[in-house]
């Protein structure tokens, strides 16, 4: 082979290197799906896996930057809805590509929260499995295990919809050394809930095959009975509490009040002192806007530092939107980001 044809292909060899290295760098974030087995779950009364998956989205330029470590956070999705679905809704990987072009970038995972009941209340409970610990100590390990994490709570923020804005309060609540920052989004369950004769009568003669059937809504009373009532002896795992008199026995009572967050509150004053950013929000269309409008004058009240909007919109509607516009934008704020 002569000199120049030996040149002409080392060029050729070079452009090539150059043009695998742009095919290959990672301009967009990416999505990925981490399977693990949560010890937490492990031997629920309702037959729940313990095998889960989590969406975990890394930013661009993850993969070219090998020795750079992100910031981390964690989405709990609605109840009767899946990962996928607040996927589709929201397309969380255009959320950080947005948040990536004004130099803010994240790992963020968003875990399954489905039980039998469509929905765990991210509650611990013998009947669904131990809720809480899954996504707080054997999903957080796995990330950091799996990814090149900022693996301190300083770095990791928590935030959630509807029955995930009710998880949120609750880890952010029972988990400050894993969590320093907390957004919740129409969140659930704050106030004591209603929980009438009627909702026992329909909790205690559920059937099998209306579990089975099951969509958003026509379980009433069972998923919150199933992580706050549990019961080894009765159909369905949970204590419906209906009496023979056709009132609800106390201790039921008191097991739905005992987890519903403005009462849990006054036990975690020092948690939330110490949290680095606090957030509420929710739509003036909502349906849960009282159980936001309750919370926020409750922190109010114990001089928690948080700030709360109310925005026009009902339940889901601007959901995508506040994702880019506040969420992140707020995790930008409060999480240490290197």
């Amino acid at each position: 082979m002569s000199k120049i044809w030996r040149v002409a292909l080392a060029a050729l060899g070079a452009v090539c290197a150059f043009g695998s290295q742009v095919v290959l760098a990672q301009d967009q974030a990416r999505i990925s799906e981490l399977t693990f087995h949560s010890p937490a779950l492990e031997g629920n009364w309702e037959g729940t896996g313990a095998s889960r998956t989590a969406l975990v989205y890394t930013p661009p330029g993850y993969d070219e930057n090998s020795d750079r470590r992100y910031p981390v956070v964690y989405f709990l999705h609605g109840y009767g809805a899946t990962k996928q679905m607040y996927q589709d809704l929201v397309h969380f990987e255009e959320a950080l590509e947005i948040a990536a072009a004004q130099g803010d970038e994240f790992i963020l995972v968003m875990p399954d929260g489905q039980s039998r009941m469509l929905g765990s209340y991210y509650s611990s409970s013998p009947t669904t499995g131990d809720f809480e610990t899954y996504i707080a100590r054997d999903l957080v390990a796995e990330v950091d295990a799996n990814f090149r994490t900022l693996a301190s709570r300083e770095s990791r923020g928590l935030a959630g919809h509807s029955m995930g804005g009710y998880g949120t309060m609750r880890l952010g609540l029972k988990f400050p050394d894993v969590f320093s920052s907390i957004y919740a989004m129409s969140g659930a369950s704050y106030k004591v809930r209603d929980y009438s004769v009627e909702d026992a009568q329909a909790a205690a003669t559920l059937t099998d095959e209306a579990v089975e059937e099951a969509e958003f809504g026509t379980l009433g009373a069972a998923p919150f009975l199933a992580a706050w009532s549990p019961d080894p002896e009765a159909p369905h795992h949970f204590d419906a509490g209906l009496q023979e008199d056709e009132i609800i026995a106390p201790g039921v009572l008191a097991r739905i009040a005992a987890n519903s967050i403005i009462p849990m509150l006054p036990q975690y004053l020092p948690t939330l002192r110490a949290m680095d950013g606090i957030a509420l929000d929710v739509g003036d269309q909502d349906g849960l806007k009282a159980d936001n409008d309750a919370l926020h004058a409750e922190l109010d009240r114990f001089g928690i530092t948080h700030t709360y909007e109310v925005y026009e919109g009902g339940h889901g509607d601007k959901i995508t939107a506040r994702i880019r516009s506040h969420v992140l934008p707020f995790f930008a704020q409060h999480l240490e980001m290197e």
